[in-house]
């Protein structure tokens, strides 16, 4: 079969979309006919390589994916042949002390499919039972294929870690892009009152669009000036942080006394300076947050099942163009998720 794979760990020049074995599922496992996968930024650090992460090469990537079971391994009973699936892609023991707790992300084993193991950016991928969402008919297969990883992220951070409340202030940074997106929507729907941040007008447009009401271009001004201005020198509640490095002082400075932060990653940067003087003097909280629990997938999942939460797809392109999918988050080009299909798929 073919799949997209990193031959050395390096620029988009590393990626390649050419033959790989196929795949033999597990007595646990369940092998996915793909239709459609999306790209996250965790495709970038994966595609360059990342510190502590030592990867068989060529590795196949891909973190998000849909598709109908093909085949199904002896020890599966919930999933039959011709199932509509979409991956959830952290893997969890499901017997250390934290599995059983019911905190599978805290998991003494947790890893990534497509990170830690070969993804799902390939014809065919075998995949642990319990890492699959059922799919209802009516969803099409960009949808299916391009919202697990970001809305149970953003879910997880907001609901569960930040315990976001209706009537909140909460600051989403990089509100178009695929956690931003994500956390606006949710934090919409938790009825918090949203300021987010953009840096053109149409992805300001966009956030307006889907429940900001406040925004602000960060290319044009200080973003935690802003905020503080906006609520007379307050603060928010609660910041969404997922950049690192550029915006972490900000970040803190926007929280009110109080506050939560919480992060999911750091896409520019993962070692920021910080205000230790902030943080104890207004009592902040600092929250990390990883993925999502079981139970969390399911309850996000159901809202974009329903259509409550809709994913943005910026662009839907083929497999073998999967380097100009990289180019296009790492450019931040446009906004939401680039879908992409294998070649034998696009219309």
């Amino acid at each position: 079969m073919d799949a997209v794979k990193v031959t050395e760990h390096g620029g988009t020049e590393e990626l390649e979309y050419g033959s790989v074995p196929d795949p033999d599922p597990a007595p646990d496992e369940v092998l996915v006919d793909i239709k459609a996968g999306a790209l996250n930024h965790l495709d970038v650090w994966v595609r360059r390589g990342l510190p502590g992460l030592d990867l068989e090469l060529p590795h196949v990537t891909g973190s998000d994916g849909a598709g109908v079971v093909e085949r199904v391994g002896e020890d599966v009973t919930q999933y039959e042949v011709g199932d509509r699936v979409a991956l959830s892609a952290g893997v969890s023991c499901g017997e250390c002390e934290f599995c059983r707790d019911g905190e599978a992300s805290l998991c003494e084993t947790f890893h990534i499919i497509g990170e830690h193991v070969p993804g799902v950016h390939s014809e065919y991928a075998a995949i642990p039972a319990e890492n699959l969402i059922p799919v209802p008919d009516h969803v099409d297969w960009e949808t299916a294929g391009s919202s697990s990883l970001v809305f149970q992220t953003a879910w997880r951070m907001l609901i569960d870690r930040a315990e976001l409340s209706a009537g909140e202030r909460v600051l989403v940074l990089g509100a178009s892009g695929g956690v931003g997106h994500a956390a606006l929507q949710i934090a919409d729907y938790a009825g918090a009152e949203i300021y987010a941040t953009g840096s053109s007008e149409q992805k300001l447009e966009y956030a307006r669009e889907h429940g900001a009401d406040h925004v602000c271009n960060y290319e044009e001004e200080d973003f935690a000036d802003w905020i503080l201005e906006e609520t007379d020198g307050r603060g928010v509640d609660v910041v969404v942080e997922h950049v690192g490095e550029p915006t972490w002082r900000d970040s803190i400075k926007s929280l009110a006394k109080g506050g939560r932060l919480v992060t999911c990653g750091g896409t520019a940067g993962g070692a920021p300076e910080t205000d230790i003087q902030r943080i104890f003097w207004n009592q902040l909280n600092i929250l990390g947050s990883t993925m999502a629990t079981p139970g969390e997938v399911d309850d996000v999942m159901e809202l974009v099942w329903d259509g409550t939460f809709e994913p943005a797809i910026r662009d839907v392109l083929p497999m073998s163009e999967a380097a100009r999918a990289h180019e296009m988050l790492q450019n931040r080009e446009g906004f939401g998720k680039v879908v992409v299909k294998p070649d034998s798929e696009m219309d």
